[in-house]
């Protein structure tokens, strides 16, 4: 019998694959991705201390179409501008389990361009 899984699970599983080989620390934090059908979302995250450091999103930044490539290229900037005004350079990228294409590619190449590396 075939178990008919959704695309979701299929994606939650990938990323607790990921996250058992990436973490965060305060010296070098976790960039995680979250990518809905409307917007997407951002967070900088410590994992040691269990705390956001920053967080940024296309709905926070008021962008209309917050599913689009150019809303991920303007959420990666703002991210990147809220690190380094708190002086993180350095993060590991988190993709959540979903594909490094499209709008998450997009994302993570506004934010390196913007000053951020990983």
């Amino acid at each position: 019998m075939i178990k008919n899984t959704d695309r979701n699970e299929v994606r939650l599983r990938k990323h607790i694959r990921v996250r058992k080989k990436i973490s965060g620390t305060a010296s070098c934090p976790r960039l995680c991705v979250y990518r809905s059908n409307k917007n997407i979302e951002v967070q900088v995250i410590d994992d040691v201390k269990g705390v956001t450091l920053a967080s940024s999103s296309s709905e926070q930044l008021h962008i209309t179409n917050g599913n689009n490539i150019e809303g991920a290229k303007l959420v990666g900037a703002d991210i990147a501008k809220k690190c380094l005004a708190l002086k993180i350079e350095t993060v590991v990228f988190d993709r959540g389990g979903y594909v490094y294409h499209g709008r998450v590619k997009a994302l993570a190449e506004s934010a390196r361009e913007n000053g951020l590396k990983f």
